[in-house]
């Protein structure tokens, strides 16, 4: 996990973690995956964030990656959706999380700088692409999907239940 910051207010509706500790701050290149709840944050521009979550057994995690793919047929880190986003299953499998039952929520992939936002297949739009070909391949299907665009977006993701929440910024 990441460092811990200051609480953040919640939305309305929004239920709170149980305590000031079960909150976190998620750096780009990172993912969370627990069975308590956490209330997870973290700021989007054209990085993807993977939100899985078992409702039944209250396990749930986040990854935040910043490039689509790991070019080598080895190696690689969780900057990469084609590495985070099994990493972050394979850690949800093992702390009991059922496969069968895992939903996403994928946002991100926005084209923040002008520059790129005229290129057809921007880098945002890549990573979006990526996350949604990896989860519809293991069979995981996409409740929520708010990709593309031209803003950033800050996101709140509790790992319990599985609710998100988006600002744009």
């Amino acid at each position: 996990m990441s460092g811990l910051g200051e609480k953040i207010p919640m939305p309305a509706g929004f239920p709170e973690a149980p305590d000031r500790d079960a909150f976190t701050y998620l750096l780009p290149g990172n993912l969370v995956a627990s069975r308590d709840p956490i209330v997870v944050t973290t700021i989007l521009g054209s990085c993807v964030a993977v939100c899985l979550y078992d409702a039944t057994s209250g396990i749930g995690g986040i990854n935040h990656f910043l490039l689509p793919k790991w070019p080598a047929a080895t190696g690689g880190t969780p900057r990469h959706g084609s590495i985070a986003i099994p990493k972050l299953v394979e850690r949800l499998l093992a702390l009991g999380a059922n496969r069968g039952r895992l939903e996403a929520k994928v946002f991100g992939g926005a084209a923040v700088l002008q520059q790129l936002a005229r290129a057809v297949y921007h880098l945002g739009a890549q990573n979006a692409d990526v996350a949604i070909q990896i989860l519809d391949r293991a069979g995981i299907p996409i409740v929520a999907n708010d990709t593309g665009g031209h803003r950033g977006r800050k996101l709140i993701f509790h790992t319990e239940g599985g609710l998100a929440f988006v600002k744009y910024l």
